[in-house]
């Protein structure tokens, strides 16, 4: 095991879930809770959003093999949602591939927004399973698998710590903070979104690069 591995899988996973641009969000739907209501929904969603990777981890390369996808075709689509989502984040937004329309005036008539939209599309979104699969396809050794998992519960731990000062980190860096970070953020999961993509297209294509 390398640490390093880990690392950027860490790094991957703030990147592409983004909790500091999700800020703002969070504190707008949870604007009518009270202090501890709002640390409670911080806990759920973080708690929601490490228990849907972690099944990722483990189910992940099973679901590929049910439906007889190939991890390399895997790789492509899930690059490319990657991709897009960073392009969004490139424009200092959210995306409409993590929340729409019909899903925000849902969530403004919700009691409870800790799994839904908190948790589910907004952090543990399309393009976090499709990243968590591939890695855990291609390091899927058990202790690789212990390893990510330990990962996916420290970045949740960090996650949490961060919706609970959501309020302070909101007022010291303002909207235009959290835009320069989604956009950076945004850069660096672009990055990684190419990467995936060319080591799908090596792996469908290797005489191409033979």
């Amino acid at each position: 095991m390398e640490l390093t591995l880990y690392v950027k899988f860490f790094l991957g996973l703030v990147a592409i879930i983004n909790p500091v641009g999700l800020l703002p969000v969070f504190v707008s739907l949870t604007s009518h809770q009270t202090e501890a209501e709002r640390n409670q929904t911080g806990k759920v969603a973080n708690f929601a959003v490490v228990v849907i990777l972690l099944v990722t981890i483990v189910a992940g390369q099973h679901i590929l093999n049910m439906f007889s996808i190939s991890l390399s075709a895997f790789r492509i689509a899930g690059g490319s949602l990657i991709a897009i989502i960073a392009m969004s984040m490139l424009q200092g937004k959210l995306g409409e591939v993590k929340r729409n329309q019909e899903e925000d005036r849902e969530s403004s008539a919700m009691e409870s927004v800790a799994v839904v939209p908190l948790a589910l599309p907004l952090m543990a979104g399309p393009g976090a399973i499709s990243s968590v699969i591939v890695f855990a396809a291609e390091h899927n050794s058990f202790s690789n698998i212990i390893a990510m998992c330990i990962t996916v519960i420290v970045f949740g731990l960090v996650s949490f710590g961060l919706f609970r000062m959501a309020s302070i980190i909101y007022k010291i860096l303002g909207k235009t903070g959290i835009n320069v970070i989604t956009r950076l953020m945004g850069l660096l999961m672009l990055s990684i979104g190419i990467e995936v993509i060319a080591a799908g297209i090596k792996g469908l294509f290797p005489q191409l690069f033979s």
